[in-house]
C-alpha cells in the first residue's frame, strides 16, 4: 500500500462536500489503492455539522480512509497538503453587488494562499472551487508565490461537462461519445463554450460536433446560453445551487491531474494565462483547453479561432481582467 496523501476539502460542511467527500474517501479521484487522510476545515460555526460528516464517513467504513480531521484552524488546515480543493467561500447574498462579493472572497483567498504558502507542501495541487473561482483562484496563487503557478487550476470542468452534454442529447448519443468541446474564459455567464473543435463518436463514426448537430443556430444561440445560464436555472428550480454535478466535476478535474487524459483529448480547466498563444492577456486565471500528464498541464496550441470565436473569448477576458483589477485594489496591490 502507498504511504497515504493529505486533502484538504474546505467549506467541508456544505452541500457540495457533501456529495464530493464519499467519492474521495471511497477511491473514485486518487485511485483505488491510494490510501487518504481527509482534512475537513470549515469556519468555527459549522463545527458541529463537520463531526456529523465525520461520523458518516467513519460509517461507511471505507478502507482508504486512514483518518479524517475536522477544523477551524488553517493551520492543521494546510498542513503538509498534497491536494487541495477549496471550495468554502463567501456566497452572493440577496442584494449584495458582485464588488461586495469580490472583497469578501479576496479576503479569504489571500487568506488560505498564504496557509498554503507557511503550511502546505510545494507540490500541493491546489483546485479552486468557490466563486468567483477565477479570480479567487488568481489571488490564492500570489498569495503563495513559492508554490508554482502552475500548481493552481479553478473549476471549470462543471460547464465542460455541461457542454458535452447538450451536445449529446442533442445528437442522440452517449456523453463519452463527445469529446474535446472547450470552455474559454471565466466561470461566470461570459464564459464561451465552443463546439468548433469538437469529435462527436456517431454510430461507430467520428465526425465535426458541427456536422453531428447540423444546426448552427442552435449551436451558436441556444446551445451557449443553455450552458452560461445552468447553474442559475438549476437554482431556480431546486432553490439551491448544484451540488452532485460539481462534485462530480470536483472528482474528473483532480482524477485529470492524477493520472492524466485520454491520448488524443483535452479538457477545460482555468490555468494561469501567461504566455498563451491565444491572445488572452497575462497573468489571468483563465479556462483553456489542456491536456494533462505526469500531474503537468499542457496548453492546447494552435486551434484554429474563429471570428465569432474570438469576440466570445476577448469578451470573456475583458471581465477577468476587469475582476482581477478590482480584487487587486481590495489587496491594496
Amino acid at each position: 500500500m502507498a504511504e497515504p496523501i493529505r486533502v484538504l476539502v474546505t467549506g467541508a460542511a456544505g452541500q457540495i462536500a457533501y456529495s464530493l467527500l464519499y467519492s474521495i474517501a471511497k477511491g473514485d479521484v486518487f485511485g483505488k489503492d491510494q490510501p487518504i487522510i481527509l482534512v475537513l476545515l470549515d469556519i468555527t460555526p459549522m463545527l458541529p455539522v463537520l463531526d456529523g460528516v465525520v461520523m458518516e464517513l467513519q460509517d461507511c467504513a471505507l478502507p482508504l480512509l486512514r483518518e479524517v480531521i475536522p477544523t477551524d484552524k488553517v493551520e492543521v488546515g494546510f498542513k503538509d497538503l498534497d491536494a487541495a480543493i477549496l471550495v468554502g467561500s463567501m456566497p452572493r447574498k440577496e442584494g449584495m453587488e458582485r464588488k461586495d462579493l469580490l472583497k469578501a472572497n479576496v479576503a479569504i483567498f489571500k487568506t488560505q494562499g498564504e496557509a498554503l504558502e507557511k503550511y502546505a507542501k510545494k507540490t500541493v495541487k491546489v483546485l479552486v472551487v468557490g466563486n468567483p473561482a477565477n479570480t479567487n483562484c488568481l489571488i490564492a496563487s500570489k498569495s503563495a508565490p513559492s508554490i508554482p503557478k502552475e500548481n493552481f487550476s479553478c473549476l471549470t470542468r462543471l460547464d465542460h461537462n455541461r457542454a458535452r452534454s447538450q451536445v449529446a442529447m442533442r445528437v442522440g448519443v452517449p456523453s463519452d461519445s463527445v469529446k474535446n468541446v472547450i470552455i474559454w474564459g471565466n466561470h461566470s455567464s461570459t464564459q464561451y463554450p465552443d463546439v468548433h473543435h469538437a469529435i462527436v463518436n456517431h454510430h461507430g463514426k467520428e465526425m465535426a460536433a458541427y456536422d453531428a448537430v447540423n444546426d448552427e443556430s442552435w449551436l451558436k444561440g441556444d446551445f451557449i446560453t443553455t450552458v452560461q445560464q445552468r447553474g442559475a436555472a438549476v437554482i431556480k428550480a431546486r432553490k439551491l445551487s448544484s451540488a452532485m454535478s460539481a462534485a462530480k466535476a470536483i472528482c474528473d478535474h483532480m482524477r485529470d491531474i492524477w493520472f492524466g487524459t485520454p491520448d488524443g483529448e483535452w479538457v477545460s480547466m482555468g490555468v494561469y494565462s501567461t504566455g498563451n498563444s491565444y491572445g488572452v492577456p497575462d497573468d489571468l486565471m483563465y479556462s483553456f483547453p489542456v491536456m494533462i500528464k505526469n500531474k503537468t498541464w499542457k496548453m492546447v496550441d494552435g486551434l484554429a479561432i474563429n471570428d465569432f470565436s474570438r469576440g466570445k473569448m476577448d469578451a470573456t477576458a475583458a471581465e477577468l481582467v476587469e475582476e482581477r483589477d478590482t480584487a487587486l485594489t481590495f489587496l491594496g496591490a
